[in-house]
């Protein structure tokens, strides 16, 4: 079953990017979470979403560098994408109380900056899953 997206006032189904494999993502996501539910570190989830996405066979990094070139220079700030899966989707895990709007900034950067079209930003502290799952596209 394919899922489109249809804007107010258009009459014509626009596939959302990268469906398949953020469905995939989000999946393993949720079961990290009814595992281990809200309230670990970051880096708890991150562990087991690796874990997770080796079990579901899925191809991706952890901890990848970001390079930022800044007017010719390739700068190495010391940031790192949490998880980037098959280099066509940006998975940002938080484990917050409140997603704030630098946290979509964040995610919105990586995006730029890699020119990834598809972000994932993942906040597993939240009782239910899918009230912490933020997808951005560019």
């Amino acid at each position: 079953m394919r899922t489109n997206l249809v804007l107010p006032g258009d009459s014509k189904e626009i596939p959302l990017l990268e469906k398949e494999l953020t469905d995939k993502i989000i999946h393993a996501a949720i079961e990290v979470h009814r595992g281990l539910g809200p309230g670990l570190l970051e880096s708890a989830y991150q562990t087991c979403m690796v874990h997770e996405s080796r079990l579901l066979k899925l191809n991706f990094e952890q901890q990848v560098p970001l390079i930022v070139n800044y007017k010719g220079v390739q700068l190495d700030g010391g940031y790192r994408l949490d998880l980037v899966y098959e280099k066509r989707v940006i998975v940002e895990l938080k484990a917050v109380e409140e997603v704030l709007p630098v946290h979509i900034a964040q995610l919105m950067t990586y995006l730029k900056l890699t020119g990834i079209r598809v972000g994932l930003l993942l906040n597993f502290n939240v009782p239910v899953l899918k009230n912490g799952i933020y997808r951005r596209v560019v």
